[in-house]
């Protein structure tokens, strides 16, 4: 079903690849520790994804002999290793398609305005920058790991962003297998299996089909290599918590930390408490934890899901930074800091699949936070429009 070719475009020369590589544009903020780190090394991926000047940050790498093209297609298999767990994906061009061929899936809506600065940046260079992550449910990882027993690794280092992202510290090894080859070959077949399913960048995704591309970059691994951690929120209410916290069932007390599933966390300047939620409806998308919370807290505190990506109402947090959540409740920047259950990768493909013949059925915003994210700048894809 779906269709995947080898990638050609630039990559980096030896060790370069240790200052080039940076986290996703998407979980960068602006005026965060992480930013200032990558702000300060020049040779970061980092000044072309979100930089002023692309084109000359672009032109920079390749001028110093940072970069080098490579016009043989050829995959590239991606091992990370974090703490005891290993995870092996591989970096393709995959074809784009409609959503409504099935081929390609999503689970969440994407915004205008986050897609048109994709393409923005694709039109001023030529190339993407940084992958569509997609999930399959053929058998890969046995492939994969025969090639990182029979090769040898093309590039391998471990990740430096000063403890400023889930990034950090992870074994990275890259090994570059020929499309044309025996174990390419094979991929190819694999893959056509069984259809994708986005994981995360579906406005990378939406950009590649909105610019009529033939391929889009994207790094693919089997689901049951995809570690999904919960998507935690800071919330700024019309109402305070304090006002409302007698209208809701709260447990006072306990640890703050990521609850059991349809059961939230609560901080506040206050304490804990432990929501539990009174009602989980039987449909794919009601019955995810953030839409119970989106039902059962968001009207108490006068709050409607247009708000939802509005930095002055909420802010999100993945569940490894519970203690940064913790201390903009303390500051008074946010009232409340709430912590959920992660969803489940059969919670993800239900709601995926029940969107194919209805595009209205799609994931909450800020549902799902895929870790380890993807290194951006292991390749760069020189993309082809249809004709």
């Amino acid at each position: 079903m779906a269709v995947i070719k080898g990638l050609t475009g630039l990559r980096p020369v030896n060790d370069s690849i240790e200052e080039i590589t940076c986290p996703p544009y998407d979980v960068i903020k602006t005026g965060s520790r992480l930013e200032s780190i990558l702000r300060q090394n020049k040779d970061s991926l980092y000044h072309i994804t979100l930089g002023q000047n692309p084109q000359e940050a672009l032109a920079r790498l390749l001028e110093q002999g940072s970069l080098q093209e490579d016009l043989t297609p050829c995959f590239y298999v991606y091992e990370q290793q974090y703490g005891l767990k290993t995870r092996r994906g591989v970096f393709a061009a995959v074809e784009v398609v409609d959503y409504q061929q099935g081929q390609i899936i999503r689970h969440e809506k994407t915004f205008d305005d986050k897609v048109k600065g994709r393409i923005a940046l694709r039109k001023k260079t030529g190339y993407t920058f940084e992958p569509v992550f997609l999930l399959t449910q053929a058998p890969l990882r046995t492939l994969l790991d025969n090639v990182v027993k029979n090769y040898r690794p093309e590039y391998q280092f471990t990740s430096n962003f000063e403890q400023a992202s889930e990034l950090d510290g992870i074994k990275n090894r890259i090994f570059r297998v020929e499309e044309q080859s025996k174990e390419g070959e094979l991929l190819k077949e694999i893959i056509a299996a069984e259809p994708l399913y986005i994981a995360d960048g579906h406005h990378r995704y939406h950009a590649s089909l909105y610019s009529k591309q033939s391929h889009c970059l994207a790094y693919l691994c089997e689901t049951q290599d995809a570690n999904i951690w919960s998507y935690n929120r800071v919330i700024n209410g019309l109402v305070k918590f304090a006002e409302i916290k007698e209208q809701i069932p709260l447990l006072k007390g306990g640890e703050f930390k990521t609850p059991p599933k349809h059961s939230f966390a609560l901080y506040t300047k206050d304490g804990t408490y432990l929501l539990k939620a009174e009602h989980v409806p039987d449909d794919v998308v009601g019955c995810l934890d953030c839409s119970i919370l989106e039902q059962e807290l968001y009207p108490h505190l006068g709050l409607t899901h247009e708000m939802i990506t509005d930095p002055n109402y909420f802010d999100y947090y993945a569940e490894n930074e519970l203690a940064k959540m913790q201390e903009c409740v303390d500051s008074g920047k946010y009232d409340l800091a709430v912590a959920l259950a992660p969803v489940s990768i059969e919670e993800l493909i239900a709601v995926a699949n029940a969107g194919i013949n209805d595009a209205n059925i799609v994931m909450p915003e800020k549902s799902t936070f895929f870790a380890p994210k993807i290194l951006s700048g292991i390749f760069i894809y020189q993309h082809i429009n249809h004709l």
